[in-house]
């Protein structure tokens, strides 16, 4: 008779290795983690591209990178495939947050979703109002929607570095308000920052949809299966002229909210195999056969217990946050500062301009946004959410660095006024971080002082009944 291997029997170096995995899995989730990468990644670009090793920096953005069969071959730099293709998979990400925020989050309800789209609006309109007051060129207008987006990564994670002591009700509107910003992005992608469409394209583009249409009818569960059509979808918006990015938000919308039907629930299949497999207790060579049929049924029922949406966005989620998006920021977070000529055409202005939007058009615009809705008794704060609140959520909400660098490279085809954008994004989004979290220490520090004068409950009646007795 065996005796079963416990814990404590495993080897010291197996043991050494769990821990280090489970470490490195709590890691991953920590939603300020993120934020630091990609800040980290960030500084780095800047590092290396104003060090004597900048040839080097911007020679590898511009490496080759071919993929073919036979005769057919297509090569772009790798920025291209950094900036097109690896960030389309940060956009099905940010589709499926969306898809999930109307299906059952803080967009399901209009009357609910009404105070986060009134500040996203005003966190829109006043930045690129701010940045065109001081950009009357038509050239460097283009860049009038560089500073209206919100880095979700970013300020998310510096509004988890104030801790437990912001309620969390600022957070979800923190989200909310982030998530409708990245859906104004997109539209300003796909509306103003795409070229000359060739409608060629959208027949390659509807292919692409209808086979994943008639994927999901079939049933078809597994994300692999998805990725033909993917790239299919990819290609036809590439060849439109629309950015080829809008395939992953495209995705990510169609991405089911509910798990595939089944002839059995997934929970009675898992529990029926689990105790088909037990009560055997024999791993005969006849058996094994049958014992694989029923592992492959196991993971299936184990892979539909989840919604898709909910399943591949966790699966996504460590890609994007500690792969792609600090990937992205290295790629074009290099601004060399010897390379830019502030003082040639306006440039001064476009950094000026982005730097004023996100620090004060933003914080501002969102601010007056919820405090006209709530004025004209539309709707009410939410529980726990203060004006003080407001205007945290308005500051992080100032940190527009990865969409925003991604608008400026759409924007601006001169190098210098591209560089001039990228300092406007990399300074302004600092100094909104900075005041954001000043704020936010003194707002935290307000809200412990107010819990600590308040009465604990029942003390009230415990001082009249020691009175009443003494």
């Amino acid at each position: 008779m065996h005796r079963p291997v416990l814990r404590q029997d495993l080897p010291r170096a197996q043991l050494l290795a769990e821990r280090a995995l489970a470490t490195f899995e709590r890691f991953t989730h920590v939603q300020a983690a993120s934020g630091v990468v990609l800040l980290i990644a960030a500084a780095i670009a800047l590092l290396w591209a104003n060090s004597s090793f900048a040839p080097h920096y911007h020679a590898l953005w511009h490496t080759p990178i071919s993929f073919g069969v036979g005769h057919i071959s297509f090569s772009q730099s790798l920025h291209f495939w950094i900036n097109d293709a690896l960030m389309t998979v940060f956009f099905l990400v940010v589709g499926m947050e969306v898809r999930r925020e109307i299906h059952e989050g803080s967009l399901r309800d209009l009357r609910q979703a009404s105070l986060p789209i009134a500040a996203a609006a005003g966190g829109v309109i006043l930045p690129a109002l701010v940045y065109l007051s001081l950009n009357n060129d038509a050239i460097r207008q283009h860049g009038w929607a560089v500073p209206t987006a919100t880095d979700i990564a970013f300020a998310v994670g510096l509004l988890a570095l104030l801790g437990r002591s912001i309620p969390a009700n600022v957070r979800v509107f923190l989200l909310a308000l982030a998530i409708i910003d990245d859906i104004v992005a997109v539209l300003i992608i796909a509306l103003f920052y795409s070229g000359g469409l060739d409608y060629s394209g959208f027949a390659i583009a509807g292919l692409g949809l209808l086979m994943v249409i008639g994927l999901q009818r079939l049933g078809i569960g597994t994300a692999y299966a998805y990725i033909l059509p993917g790239a299919v979808l990819w290609v036809g918006l590439l060849k439109t002229g629309a950015h080829p990015t809008l395939a992953g938000v495209v995705l990510g919308l169609m991405t089911p909210v509910i798990p595939v039907r089944m002839r059995e629930r997934p929970l009675d299949k898992l529990a029926r195999i689990v105790g088909e497999l037990t009560s055997r207790g024999s791993s005969a060579s006849a058996d094994l056969e049958h014992m694989n049929l029923h592992l492959r049924e196991l993971r299936l029922a184990q892979r539909e217990l989840l919604p898709p949406v909910v399943r591949l966005q966790s699966a996504l989620h460590p890609w994007v946050a500690f792969g792609i998006m600090p990937l992205f920021a290295l790629a074009n977070a290099g601004v060399s500062l010897d390379g830019v000529d502030l003082a040639l055409g306006g440039a001064h202005w476009v950094t000026t301009g982005i730097m004023f939007a996100l620090v004060i058009g933003k914080p501002i615009g969102i601010v007056g946004g919820s405090w006209l809705l709530v004025r004209l008794g539309w709707c009410a704060l939410p529980p726990g959410v203060s004006w003080g609140g407001i205007w945290l959520i308005g500051l992080f909400a100032g940190v527009g660095f990865t969409m925003s660098m991604f608008i400026a490279m759409l924007a601006f085809t001169d190098d210098n006024l591209l560089g001039a954008a990228k300092l406007g994004v990399l300074l302004g989004s600092v100094a909104a971080a900075a005041l954001g979290m000043v704020w936010g220490v003194i707002y935290a520090r307000r809200l412990r002082n107010a819990g600590d004068n308040v009465p604990a409950a029942g003390a009230p009646a415990a001082a009249a009944l020691s009175a009443h007795s003494s």
